[in-house]
């Protein structure tokens, strides 16, 4: 079980490092959620995508601290693995040159698989996944519905940075991760 969780977590933050910086960055896209916002403070001030995702879920650790111990350790491996991931991939986004459409689209499809294999396994990349988790705790909406709310808060926040045309793709890549998170929660969920 632990040697599964820790595959989750390497090749879940191998796809969101890829994700990200392979198809988002390069053509300054946005996912929701504690990416996203990595994502607008990464176009915006130039920081580094992984290590402001690690400072902005801090407060969310110190809620599940509190309310769920378990969601808490299960994905604090989760957030610093992806986090390192996500920084460590980033010289791919001056590698790929596929158009805007496609790179939205495989970008969420990558980004939902990797939140959606983490999850499966009872961890995640900490943030707004963890946010999610915790409500679902409390109301009974799948947690891929619950991150795909999120995601297009946090999206909609960043409408100023990207642009009118980016937030429609970044609508996109941000309804394919939120497919591919509840097809893997699903799965999840129907095997319990």
């Amino acid at each position: 079980m632990v040697a599964g969780k820790v595959l989750a977590v390497l090749v879940g933050s191998l796809l969101l490092g890829i994700g990200v910086n392979g198809f988002l960055v390069p053509h300054h896209l946005l996912d929701g959620g504690m990416i996203g916002l990595g994502l607008i403070m990464h176009y915006f001030y130039g920081w580094p995508t992984g290590l402001t995702i690690l400072f902005l879920s801090i407060p969310l650790y110190f809620l599940a601290w509190f309310l769920e111990r378990r969601y808490f350790f299960h994905s604090l491996h989760g957030l610093m693995i992806s986090s390192l991931f996500i920084d460590l991939f980033a010289p791919v986004a001056k590698e790929w040159s596929l158009g805007i459409l496609p790179s939205a689209i495989i970008g969420g499809l990558l980004v939902g698989c990797g939140i959606g294999l983490m999850l499966r396994h009872e961890t995640s990349t900490g943030g707004t996944d963890l946010l999610a988790q915790l409500i679902h705790k409390f109301v009974s909406v799948n947690v891929g519905i619950l991150i795909f709310a999120i995601d297009g808060l946090v999206i909609l926040a960043g409408l100023n940075v990207i642009g009118l045309e980016k937030f429609t793709y970044s609508l996109l890549t941000i309804i394919c991760v939120g497919a591919m998170t509840s097809i893997c929660v699903i799965k999840r969920e129907g095997m319990a």
